[in-house]
């Protein structure tokens, strides 16, 4: 399985950051599963070139370079060793980031060789089911927007907002889970010819810890796993993984 980490903003020194990667190293020696870490920019350069796991950016900027103090570009994440970054994250929507600015920004990833996270998901659910209108819309503008050879390369991440937070038990069940996963093979079907679709790996990025990782991971046809906050602590991110093996 692929899993993607996000520290978010939770890791502040060098020292924390060195802690978790020790814990990465040592966690991915003989494990079939993909470790990436997607850390605040200022660490991409620091861990460059480590084994183990592979390095991504939480974002990118819209823009190419120039006059755009403080953005960090994907040709200046790309240059530090980085392979991935996570685009659309909820917490980057919440902020005011568009279809249309998501669409330039994993645009400016894929030529830079990095391949994007897109993260897709409700608000909330509703007993109508209008929420899969928002899931089929957030997928849809992107898509229809890159080359066949592109979409190939976009990783998607469900990320329910309302389960954000939660604790296992209130989190997704694996059964939901089976379903929107289902829903989003359909709609990438629209885009992807044949059985193609099936190849675009889906991952879960909805309070995903030890204790409901597993249950989720059986059965639910994701490919990993998008984490957050458990990912930030090297106690609770070892014990992730370990459930996972």
């Amino acid at each position: 399985m692929l899993i993607v980490s996000n520290w978010k903003a939770y890791v502040e020194s060098s020292a924390s950051a060195k802690a978790l990667v020790t814990a990465a190293q040592k966690l991915g020696k003989g494990s079939t599963h993909e470790l990436v870490l997607c850390v605040p920019a200022p660490y991409i350069g620091m861990f460059s070139g480590q084994k183990g796991f592979s390095l991504g950016a939480q974002d990118v900027s819209a823009t190419l370079g120039g006059a755009a103090t403080g953005e960090v570009t994907a040709g200046a994440v790309a240059s530090l060793g980085a392979t991935y970054t996570i685009v659309g994250h909820s917490e980057r929507r919440a902020m005011g980031e568009t279809d249309a600015v998501i669409i330039e920004k994993v645009r400016h990833a894929l030529a830079h060789g990095l391949t994007p996270i897109l993260c897709v998901g409700e608000r909330e659910r509703d007993e109508d089911a209008q929420y899969l209108k928002t899931v089929r819309s957030q997928l849809s503008s992107l898509f229809d927007a890159l080359t066949q050879k592109e979409r190939m390369e976009v990783i998607v991440a469900y990320e329910p907002l309302w389960a954000i937070g939660k604790t296992a038990d209130e989190a997704i069940t694996a059964e939901d889970l089976r379903e929107m996963v289902s829903y989003i093979r359909k709609v990438l079907g629209d885009f992807v010819p044949g059985k193609a679709a099936a190849k675009i790996r889906v991952l879960y990025g909805g309070s995903a810890e030890a204790a409901n990782a597993p249950v989720l991971a059986d059965g639910s046809g994701i490919d990993g796993f998008l984490v957050g906050h458990a990912s930030a602590d090297p106690l609770t991110y070892t014990a992730l993984l370990q459930a996972l093996k």
